[in-house]
């Protein structure tokens, strides 16, 4: 019944198989692929004509994480996966990325890519999974793809490159400080596509090694997908990209030159209108026939693309002013906002994100709820692009992909310098409002970021700041690297190249390349140029930062203390009784982990006082030789009980009251009565002894030996 062929290979520490033909048969490319005891199906399915007047490549990608993969049913009130996750969004333009610049030229026909998560070892991340089974699929479809593709993470420790390191090492850089490193790497034969990762300050030099150690364990994973594909693959689809060679001519004679002087504008908003109306007259020159064809968008951008590229590769010269290494002029500031807990301006040339802090306490932690198990984060950083950013109108809806993906690359960026939460136990949430937008708003949100947290007083290791490289690569091999790339560049550009970090090392770095891959020595380039733009960005912020900020008196006020973890049940109490008396009475947050760290949070310092006395008086042990102020709760015949110390009670016998004999302890002491002890010590019962005889009981200060003898 099934016509079921598998391939596998060594591939680490585990065993890759790549397995069709017995699964999803009807779906034009179906390959499950396993890692270790990761299982992930990738489906694939291509419409075999285009949609009238189709002008754009209709891929769609989606990464799906089932609960029962790992033997978990979902959290929330209907038990049912819902919305993707943002790890599944993530991975979705993981794995979208390199497989788009692949599909042949001119191909607009719906291609949908559904990878599926079936099973995960807890030890193998389905994402470098998933997108292996997705290539594999692609391959053996018939679309016109041009793969393919493998992708592996790789970390770094001790100076030596990691592949594909178990989830538990890769969950938080911050908590594991022996790993450096979080890359994926994904690529062809011949070349890298695409680069996603977070980083601790490596050097370009280490980071450019990640990214050629990567590509060079791919290598396996490629031969592999081809060995599947050489005895499943479908025929191909005959598909020939269209010849609209005469309607470029035609789009090229009507309008080249009022093009060319559009884009010699420099002001964007000027420049934007000039290109407009060079469009609209090209297409007040063309025919009815012409003006139906559906590569008429294909032949004004090759038109564009022509005029941008070729002065750039040939003069240095770009369409603002600039040359290929400048960075746009640059305006960073911080404390806008009043109320708020800290906030910067960062406007790079006609780019600007208002960026705010947030500080909260560990109520104020994000619950994650992932197949490798349900974990809290204290940092959040969120992006969002409203339409009026690029001066349109839109409809505001949640956010989507991109807003998503940029988020998450400004908060890779940012959080290798972030402190301790030992040390600054804060729940941080950063947003990122970008407020106008042409080039890079994920490193403008990473320069805003990184000021917005140090005017609220987050003690940062380093400042952070971002730069989007661009490349332009001609046929004849020659090409220009681009510093602080306008949106038009990366538009009709090659590479969306973004690097991050400090000026000690690189934070976080993503690649994007829309040709067949870049070499070394393009990468390289781009690394140290990079390198250059951001340490002139960093000397810009510097400027905006006078010394270090004050802590806003709005935020809220936190102090840890650390108790024995058999402590944390009386701190707790029965029912968790004794720390809602504690919340009660003192006012403040008390929130304590399996660690016995707790923290105590309010804008009151006196609540946040009277928190920790009320919890140290529980945990903490009376000293032997001290002196304490309790009360009598017990009067009997052979002394009093006396509460001195938190809930503990000791005796002090009748001889140990006064310096003289007592008929009656009630001859001296009441029930309720406030007097000063000393510890004496404790019995061979464990018992405590105190005395007041020995003690001023005005002064509270210990009677010498010789002024009792007096």
């Amino acid at each position: 019944m099934f016509n079921v062929t598998t391939k596998s290979m060594q591939w680490g520490e585990e065993t890759l198989t790549l397995e069709t033909g017995k699964v999803a048969r009807q779906a034009d490319g179906s390959v499950i692929a396993t890692l270790g005891e990761t299982r992930v199906m990738a489906n694939v399915t291509y419409a075999r004509e285009p949609r009238p007047g189709q002008d754009f490549f209709p891929l769609t990608v989606h990464y799906q994480e089932k609960y029962y993969a790992a033997g978990k049913v979902p959290g929330g009130f209907f038990k049912r996966e819902a919305r993707p996750t943002e790890k599944e969004t993530l991975t979705a333009r993981l794995i979208d990325r390199p497989i788009r610049p692949l599909f042949v030229p001119g191909f607009k026909n719906e291609v949908l890519v559904m990878c599926t998560v079936l099973s995960h070892d807890l030890v193998n991340d389905p994402d470098i999974v998933a997108m292996i089974a997705a290539s594999a699929a692609l391959t053996i479809s018939g679309a016109p793809f041009m793969g393919p593709i493998a992708g592996c993470r790789v970390g770094f420790v001790d100076g030596e490159y990691i592949l594909n390191p178990e989830v538990e090492d890769m969950h938080n850089l911050r908590l594991n400080p022996e790993q450096r490193l979080d890359l994926v790497v994904a690529g062809t034969r011949e070349a890298v596509m695409m680069v996603e990762s977070e980083a601790y300050e490596l050097s370009e030099a280490e980071m450019l090694g990640a990214v050629t150690f990567a590509h060079e364990q791919i290598q396996p994973v490629i031969d592999l997908i081809v060995a599947l594909a050489e005895e499943t693959a479908k025929e191909p689809f005959d598909f020939q990209p269209a010849d609209y060679s005469a309607l470029s001519d035609a789009v090229r004679a009507a309008g080249e030159t009022q093009m060319r002087a559009a884009f010699a504008i420099t002001d964007k908003q000027e420049r934007t209108a000039a290109v407009s109306a060079a469009r609209n007259a090209i297409r007040d020159a063309l025919t009815e026939e012409q003006l139906d064809d559906p590569n008429l968008g294909a032949a004004l951008k090759k038109l564009e693309a022509g005029i941008l590229r070729g002065d750039v590769v040939k003069t240095g010269k770009r369409i603002d002013g600039r040359d290929t290494r400048t960075v746009r002029p640059i305006v960073a500031e911080t404390g806008l906002l009043p109320r708020t807990h800290g906030s910067a301006l960062f406007t790079r040339g006609e780019t600007q994100a208002m960026v705010v802090t947030t500080l909260g306490t560990g109520d104020d932690e994000q619950f994650i709820d992932a197949l490798h198990g349900t974990f809290k984060s204290n940092f959040l950083l969120h992006y969002n692009f409203p339409p009026y950013s690029v001066g349109e109108v839109g409809r505001v809806m949640g956010p989507g992909r991109r807003e998503i993906g940029h988020g998450k690359l400004a908060w890779r960026a940012l959080q290798a310098v972030l402190p301790a939460p030992t040390d600054f136990p804060y729940t941080i949430r950063v947003v990122s409002e970008i407020t106008e937008s042409n080039g890079s708003s994920s490193m403008a949100s990473v320069c805003g970021g990184s000021l917005s947290m140090m005017d609220a007083g987050v003690p940062l290791k380093s400042a952070v700041a971002g730069v989007a490289m661009g490349l332009i690569l001609e046929d004849d091999g020659s090409y220009a690297v681009l510093t602080d790339i306008l949106g038009d560049e990366d538009h009709l550009g090659d590479m969306d190249f973004k690097v991050a970090g400090t000026a000690n090392g690189i934070t976080s770095l993503q690649m994007d390349i829309k040709v067949a891959g870049i070499t070394p020595e393009i990468m390289e380039k781009a690394l140290a140029q990079a390198k250059d733009g951001r340490m002139h960005i960093l000397d810009e912020m510097n400027k905006a930062l006078s010394g270090a900020a004050d802590f806003s008196i709005h935020a809220p006020r936190i102090e840890t203390m650390q108790v024995p973890t058999d402590k944390i049940r009386e701190v707790i109490g029965s029912g968790g009784k004794v720390i809602r008396e504690i919340v009660e009475v003192s006012g403040a947050k008390v929130d304590i982990n399996d660690d016995g760290v707790i923290k105590i949070a309010s804008p009151n310092a006196e609540a946040i006082q009277k928190a920790y006395d009320m919890i140290h008086s529980i945990v903490a042990e009376p000293e032997e030789g001290k002196i304490y102020t309790g009360k009598v709760v017990k009067i009997v015949d052979f002394g009093a009980f006396v509460n001195f110390f938190g809930k503990r009670d000791g005796l002090v016998h009748v001889s140990q009251i006064e310096n003289r004999r007592l008929n009656h302890p009630s001859d001296v002491l009441k029930e309720g009565q406030e007097v000063k002890v000393k510890l004496l010590g404790f019995d061979d019962r464990g018992k405590v002894r105190l005395s007041m005889k020995v003690v001023d009981q005005e002064t509270g200060e210990e009677i010498r030996k010789e002024e009792a003898a007096d």
